[in-house]
């Protein structure tokens, strides 16, 4: 990655526009983390996304940096790698996740990043700019992980109604209530676990393009203590437009079904994190979602909601590719 002449002024700007966009992405998905524990009225939404930053921080803790390692040198060739490129491709996913937001549709914040580092990348040195194994990793996943979170989401409410087959509904449901706190906090870390790390990976490829860090340099502690509280901040405030599609609309929940799609939720992010894959949060605890309200019967689920769904994940990154490579065009004129 060549080191280039770029401004302070210029770094700085462009740090707080990758916080604002890990703000952005802690906001919109907060309604992956507590849509189940708030519709099966567990905790009260003020109280729920509390409890989700929390642990979306206190994630910083548990997981080592792989995700942030693939987001900063997996993606693109990092010889295209300038400020203008890092412009184009925030710009790309803040943009396409304010429009997602608005009409409440629950897209992928992650891959809407992913689709603006392909775009910005595009717009200046072509197609040749792109690293197919880090790619292919990440596209591969936006059909892997809803696809384990719904065969573990059911497999768990398939598990779960045997053994308590015979114990009364009121019974169940007082012990799930209680389980689906702990469920909760295990997804609320997966997802920051996950998610603050492409914020993390962005800003140290910009550090890396401006010369203030080498490629062989560790994350600086200053990027990776920023990035968890921005995700934090981000859930405190919620998307709470998105919180009834993702709770309510897609199926109903009850606490042993939210347990569950929580619960394999997690699992499934926790195993991408560990391998290094940015996965999408929205698609994962969606998938699980579905899996539970399958195992009930087919009709349980609102296909058509989930549908709609489907079609923002197969838009996400072309969009967002195409707002970040119009964003680096402007970008070259005024940075």
């Amino acid at each position: 990655m060549a080191t280039l002449e770029i401004g302070l002024a210029t770094v700085m700007l462009l740090v707080v526009l990758a916080l604002l966009f890990d703000f952005m992405n802690g906001f919109h998905d907060a309604a992956n983390s507590i849509a189940t524990v708030v519709s099966t009225g567990v905790l009260k939404p003020q109280h729920a996304v509390a409890f989700a930053a929390f642990f979306n921080v206190v994630a910083i803790f548990i997981f080592q940096l792989k995700v942030a390692s693939t987001i900063g040198k997996g993606t693109i060739d990092p010889a295209v790698v300038d400020h203008i490129v890092v412009f184009g491709a925030l710009v790309g996913a803040i943009a396409w996740n304010a429009i997602t937001w608005y009409y409440g549709i629950p897209s992928s914040s992650s891959h809407a990043l992913i689709g603006g580092l392909v775009g910005a990348a595009v717009a200046k040195g072509g197609f040749g700019s792109l690293l197919a194994s880090g790619l292919i990793k990440t596209v591969a996943f936006i059909l892997v992980s809803p696809l384990l979170g719904f065969l573990l989401g059911s497999l768990l409410m398939v598990a779960v109604s045997w053994l308590f087959f015979r114990t009364p509904q009121r019974k169940v449901d007082k012990w799930f209530r209680r389980l689906q706190l702990v469920s909760a906090s295990l997804y609320s870390l997966g997802h920051g676990g996950n998610d603050a790390q492409k914020t993390i990976g962005i800003i140290w490829m910009l550090l890396i393009a401006a010369g203030i860090s080498q490629s062989t340099d560790p994350v600086p502690t200053w990027v990776i203590v920023m990035c968890y509280l921005a995700i934090g901040l981000g859930t405190m405030f919620g998307g709470w437009r998105i919180v009834k599609t993702m709770g309510q609309r897609i199926t109903k929940l009850k606490p042993v079904g939210g347990f569950c799609a929580e619960t394999g939720g997690a699992i499934t992010l926790f195993l991408a994190t560990a391998l290094g894959i940015p996965v999408s949060t929205t698609h994962t605890i969606t998938g699980a979602i579905v899996g539970v309200g399958s195992s009930r019967k087919v009709s349980a689920v609102r296909w058509g909601v989930a549908g709609s769904i489907v079609w923002a994940w197969v838009l996400t990154i072309p969009c967002s590719a195409l707002i970040a490579g119009a964003a680096w065009y402007v970008g070259r004129m005024i940075l």
